[in-house]
């Protein structure tokens, strides 16, 4: 739209087709208008990329994780500015428009911070959702919500790790001197339905595996992000963790299991994982396309 900067949403899928619909249509349905959506889906093997296509500017198939995927989207993007988010979050209607606000009154603004809800019934989602309520301002949350020209610079996020991952790219901007810790009003709601806390486990010691490497490269934010401690004393500290004293047992156990997890894949080392990804690589050589495909 003329006179109105264009805003790209990157969206990362696999095997997305429960929530994606809900999560396309909620950028669709943004106060602010003029919005490009780019998909860059894992070859998903379900009905992602038809309904990608129902709401999607573009849908490019790339054999890639979350970092890599969002790195091809923002290279595709036209917008001026670029917002990440997975295929199980839906925006709260003025997500978008918060935002620009937000960079736009500040050209120190490199990156905006919109605060996420976690969606679902079961315990564990609700100690999740009490949990992120504490997480505002700290080195936990990490922006999602980017000037283009500045992801390009620092390169994007970092793909050889996954272990906080989304905070790599926020780092690298606030390294020249901007601020990535404005934060708006307008929240993301992530969905958990179906979150398992086996399989939660499980992904934290998957993640864990490059966590060495994360502590080594970005030794700052790891400090605080990965210490026990101080992830505890974000809760013990503030009064109105103890209004809910069952969920707050609940985050702690959450976090003390997350932390065994990760500390298990550290003594376990990269090797096991490197191996994994060396395998998967030469399998994908063999089956897909070395290159980025458009639909």
């Amino acid at each position: 739209m003329k006179g109105k900067p264009l805003v790209s949403v990157v969206v990362p899928t696999f095997n997305s087709e429960r929530f994606l619909e809900r999560c396309l249509r909620s950028v669709r349905e943004q106060t602010y208008p003029n919005v490009e959506v780019i998909v860059v889906d894992n070859y998903s093997r379900d009905k992602t990329r038809e309904i990608a296509k129902k709401y999607a500017d573009r849908v490019v198939l790339c054999r890639a994780g979350r970092s890599k995927a969002k790195n091809v989207g923002v290279n595709l993007a036209k917008g001026d500015y670029v917002l990440f988010i997975d295929s199980d979050m839906e925006l709260s209607r003025r997500v978008i428009e918060e935002c620009l606000e937000a960079v736009e009154k500040d050209e120190r603004v490199g990156g905006v911070v919109i605060p996420e809800r976690s969606v679902g019934d079961s315990f564990w989602v609700r100690v999740r959702d009490f949990e992120r309520s504490f997480y505002a301002g700290t080195e936990v949350e990490s922006a999602r919500f980017f000037r283009k020209d500045l992801v390009l610079k620092v390169g994007g996020f970092d793909e050889d790790v996954v272990f906080f991952e989304e905070s790599t790219l926020p780092q690298k901007i606030a390294a020249l001197g901007f601020n990535v810790k404005a934060r708006v009003k307008a929240e993301i709601l992530h969905h958990e339905e179906d979150f398992s806390l086996q399989n939660w486990l499980r992904k934290k010691f998957y993640y864990g595996k490059t966590a060495r490497r994360y502590r080594e490269k970005y030794r700052k934010y790891a400090s605080k992000q990965m210490s026990i401690s101080s992830r505890i004393l974000v809760f013990l500290k503030n009064r109105d963790f103890y209004l809910k004293p069952l969920f707050a047992l609940g985050v702690i156990i959450l976090k003390t299991l997350e932390t065994v997890a990760t500390e298990l894949a550290l003594k376990k080392g990269n090797n096991s994982l490197q191996q994994d990804l060396n395998i998967q690589l030469v399998k994908q050589n063999e089956k897909q396309p070395k290159k980025a495909k458009f639909e």
